[in-house]
């Protein structure tokens, strides 16, 4: 598998919230940046077809996540 570096830049607060997040887990740096940036782009993904089936959705009755959750339950 090929792999890619990425640097970014962390205010003081965020690298000391990483590092304490490192110590408590026993993970690397990298391991939580690369398990946060997954799920920021699931939640990405999602939030973009979440849109794209919100009119769908509502031309049906599903207004709410309630509306859907009940008719899944």
């Amino acid at each position: 598998m090929k792999t890619a570096t990425v640097t970014i830049r962390l205010d003081e607060t965020l690298e000391r919230e990483l590092e304490r997040a490192c110590v408590q887990t026993g993970r690397t740096r990298s391991d939580l940046a690369r398990d946060a940036l997954r799920r920021q782009i699931a939640l990405l993904r999602f939030e973009r077809l979440r849109k794209k089936a919100l009119p769908l959705a509502e031309a049906r009755g599903y207004l709410t996540d309630d509306d859907v959750f009940r008719e899944l339950s």
